[in-house]
């Protein structure tokens, strides 16, 4: 019997990236995943989202535990500044996933990090959200991600290119269709 040797790059568990790929390369449907929250307003500006389960890989997941995620508007924007508001959440999510798309694709090709950390901002111009131009848009009109990287200087560049894996990045830059139906309590 040979003995299964753990190799970890960035943290991350090569043989079972290994054996996800290949899972999903002999089986392809096990790709497709459904990602899922509930999300109940307070007051004002102030709403609470729990996360539980998806559907991925053939089956019903549920995480380790149920995730809260609140958002409010600071008091700027007459909210109560209870939480990090929709659109910093948006930019969390932004350099969560690109980060971890950095770090698993640099896993698989060898290429060790050390440190990894970023900054984003996003430029909004308020009026298009209040309805006072439709000039404007309701969204950030630009994003900027700046990393800062403890790596070899040979990996910078490709890591710029595996930056283009990330979903939230494809989602953000390229637009997705989104359906909404409204319907009496």
């Amino acid at each position: 019997m040979n003995p299964v040797i753990e190799k970890k790059v960035n943290g991350v568990d090569l043989a079972l990236i290994q054996n996800t790929v290949n899972a999903i390369d002999e089986t392809p449907d096990l790709a497709r995943f459904t990602f899922r929250l509930h999300n109940k307003w307070k007051k004002g500006g102030h709403n609470r989202s729990k996360v539980k389960g998806f559907y991925g890989a053939g089956q019903e997941n549920y995480h380790l535990q149920d995730f809260e995620l609140e958002s409010d508007e600071p008091t700027a924007l007459a909210g109560e500044d209870l939480a990090a508001n929709p659109v910093e959440h948006l930019l969390n999510a932004l350099a969560a996933c690109v980060t971890t798309s950095l770090v698993y694709h640099a896993a698989v090709r060898g290429i060790v990090i050390d440190e990894l950390e970023s900054d984003l901002e996003g430029d909004l111009d308020l009026r298009g959200f209040l309805g006072l131009s439709n000039e404007v848009r309701s969204g950030y009109e630009n994003i900027r991600i700046k990393y800062k990287v403890k790596t070899d200087n040979v990996n910078i560049e490709k890591l710029k290119e595996l930056s283009s894996f990330s979903p939230v990045l494809d989602v953000v830059s390229n637009g997705t269709k989104v359906d909404i139906s409204i319907e009496r309590k």
